[in-house]
C-alpha cells in the first residue's frame, strides 16, 4: 500500500463524513437554542438553602397550610418568605417562641445564629420571573389557582426544585384555557386534591370559571405593564 493511498474500509466512512459535515451544524444551533430557552433553562433548578428545610416533612407529613409560613400569597402580590419569628414558634425556646422541636439540631444551627444576631436568613431564590413580567400571586390564589399548577408537589419535595419552564408560551397556555387548572378555594393548598364526584378537572373548571368570573386573558398588558 502506498504512503498517500487510505486502506479500502475508508470508502464506507466516506458518505458518513459528508452528513456529518452539513448535519453538525444545524444540529448544534438546535441543541443551543433548545438549551438556552426559557422552557429549559431553569427546569429542575435545586439550589442549596441555607437551614435544610423539608417540604415534604412540614408541608407533606405534618400537613401544614403552605400559608402559615407563606402568609401574604393570597393577599399580595408576592408570597412571603417567612421571618425567622415563624420559624422560631416550633423551634424556639424563648419569648417568641415556645415549640422547643430540634433545639439542639446542627442543621438548624444557622436559625439560632440569625435569630441571636438580629439579621434574617439568606435563603436563596428558586422561582424568579424576568424583570418585565408582572405576577400577582393573589389574583391566581383567589381565582382558583392552586400552588401545584407552578411548583408542583412540593409536598412531595425534600429540597424545592422548579418543575415548570414558567416561560410565556407556558403562562399562554393557562390563560388561554384557565379551566383545568381551577380547584374550590377550599383546596388551594390541598395540592393533591381532584374531584371526587366523578368529574374531570376540566367540567370542575368549567363552572369555576363562571363561579369566580374568570375569563381567558391574552392581553399583553396583563404581564408586561
Amino acid at each position: 500500500m502506498s504512503l498517500y493511498q487510505f486502506p479500502r474500509w475508508t470508502d464506507v466512512i466516506r458518505p458518513l463524513l459528508g452528513v456529518t459535515a452539513l448535519g453538525a451544524p444545524v444540529y448544534l444551533v438546535l441543541l443551543f437554542y433548545y438549551g438556552a430557552s426559557p422552557n429549559t433553562l431553569a427546569v429542575g433548578y435545586e439550589p442549596t438553602q441555607p437551614v435544610p428545610f423539608s417540604h415534604a416533612v412540614h408541608a407533606g407529613e405534618l400537613g401544614m397550610d403552605c400559608r402559615y409560613c407563606h402568609n401574604t400569597v393570597d393577599k399580595a402580590a408576592h408570597a412571603a418568605i417567612p421571618p425567622i419569628a415563624t420559624c422560631l414558634n416550633c423551634h424556639g425556646d424563648g419569648e417568641i417562641g415556645k415549640g422547643r422541636i430540634h433545639l439542639e439540631s446542627e442543621k438548624l444551627a444557622p436559625l439560632r445564629e440569625a435569630a441571636e444576631g438580629g439579621e434574617p436568613l439568606a435563603w436563596v431564590r428558586v422561582h424568579d420571573l424576568a424583570d418585565y413580567a408582572y405576577f400577582n400571586h393573589s389574583a391566581h390564589v383567589n381565582k382558583g389557582v392552586s400552588c401545584v399548577e407552578c411548583h408542583g408537589r412540593v409536598d412531595q419535595m425534600e429540597v424545592v426544585r422548579q418543575v415548570e419552564p414558567l416561560s410565556m408560551g407556558w403562562c399562554l397556555d393557562c390563560h388561554r384555557d384557565p379551566a383545568p387548572r381551577l380547584r374550590p378555594l377550599d383546596q388551594i393548598t390541598n395540592l393533591g386534591w381532584a374531584p371526587e364526584d366523578g368529574r374531570s378537572r376540566e367540567e370542575v373548571g368549567r363552572e369555576l370559571m363562571e363561579k369566580y368570573n374568570v375569563h381567558p386573558k391574552q392581553d399583553c398588558s396583563t404581564c408586561h405593564r
